[in-house]
């Protein structure tokens, strides 16, 4: 489902309520350095007709007078949430965009939350890395804690490591939200032992604010993935619970 418009909704989020989306990508393409088997966005190659960026210019624009409209009806934003088509952080002026975006935030709606979904292999970019630490909810991805699962999950572009992406994420100190989505395909399971103790490892080394447990909710690109329940992913990170970590699990709502 692609995004076409640069400010959208809002839409309500399981994760974040009243959300109100802003596509830093093309409004009838997608462009990603991953390429997610269960993006709701379809597979990249299905989004190349359109390469344009929004500008830092036309994003403020938009979102002001998308903000101007929503206070004068009186509807409630509780989150504006770079999201959209692709990994956020790939416009070139995602950094001027994020300090716009905070003070139309802080003139419109001071009790919004700012909060960026990213894939986090561009956080170990300074640029990048203090954009993000300047937003309320810098949301960064982890699904496998090993390469050769991020390949079949994320399908990265080539030099993902996970390593690296947890050494940057290291630069965050704990105050972030970790980001993972549990499925199953006939490939992989999230709830193989293999897969579900390394990522527990991963969040006791990072140690984030917040540790987001999701499943997938909409049609995949790919077929015959298979959601986890809420109670099974309960299940799963309970040892990173018992540790006093704190875990948002949000199953499927259908």
């Amino acid at each position: 489902m692609m995004r076409e418009e640069t400010v959208f909704g809002p839409i309500f989020s399981r994760r974040l309520g009243s959300s109100l989306g802003i596509n830093l990508l093309p409004e009838k393409g997608k462009i990603c350095n991953f390429d997610c088997i269960y993006c709701e966005c379809g597979w990249n190659a299905d989004g190349r007709d359109d390469t344009l960026l929004p500008t830092a210019a036309k994003v403020r624009a938009d979102l002001e007078r998308m903000l101007l409209k929503l206070r004068a009806e009186g509807t409630p934003v509780d989150s504006i949430t770079f999201s959209g088509d692709g990994e956020p952080t790939l416009n070139p002026e995602f950094a001027l965009i994020i300090d716009d975006t905070l003070a139309l935030r802080d003139l419109y709606y001071p009790q919004a939350k700012v909060s960026v979904l990213s894939n986090a292999t561009r956080a170990h970019l300074p640029g990048v890395l203090a954009a993000l630490r300047r937003v309320d909810n810098p949301i960064m991805k982890i699904d496998a804690p090993t390469d050769s699962l991020a390949a079949l999950i994320n399908q990265p572009a080539p030099g993902y490591r996970v390593a690296r992406v947890v050494e940057a994420l290291r630069a965050f100190d704990g105050d972030f939200v970790l980001q993972t989505c549990f499925l199953r395909s006939p490939q992989f399971d999230s709830a193989s032992p293999e897969v579900i103790g390394p990522m527990l490892d991963i969040v006791r080394t990072l140690r984030p604010r917040q540790w987001m447990v999701y499943t997938i909710d909409r049609p995949t690109p790919m077929q015959g993935l298979v959601r986890f329940t809420p109670q099974q992913m309960q299940a799963l990170v309970q040892p990173v619970i018992d540790e006093g970590f704190d875990v948002q699990i949000k199953g499927a709502t259908a």
